[in-house]
């Protein structure tokens, strides 16, 4: 049973999310294919030692090559997120990068309402 993140985690998480999505931003499309990269969500553990970073992908044929590219650089983005986070956190959260779907399925979803 998973509890429900307190209000340091919540804190912590937003803060997070904020520095990736200006980490990835300053990247350019280019660092991704052309693909545009956003975060949409971030849920940290308890013990603030791990950030699941959740990232939509347009176009969405890209999304395997940019996950790469993401997972390829994670040590790189952690340093970046360490450099700018140094007076918050004393300890820079492990990032694991997921894809999130839901505009996918959302896409889907409509497709599937006009036939």
């Amino acid at each position: 049973m998973e509890k429900t993140p307190g209000t340091r985690q919540l804190k912590v998480a937003r803060e997070i999310q904020k520095d990736m999505a200006e980490i990835i931003r300053s990247k350019g499309m280019n660092a991704f294919g052309g693909a545009m990269v956003t975060v949409s969500e971030v849920r940290i553990s308890a013990d603030l030692s791990v950030a699941k970073i959740y990232v939509s992908i347009f176009p969405s044929d890209k999304g395997d090559a940019v996950m790469d590219i993401l997972n390829e650089n994670i040590k790189s983005y952690r340093g970046e997120l360490g450099h700018i986070t140094a007076k918050q956190l004393r300890i820079v959260p492990e990032l694991v990068f997921f894809r999130d779907t839901s505009l996918d399925y959302a896409e889907h979803i409509d497709r599937l309402l006009k036939k």
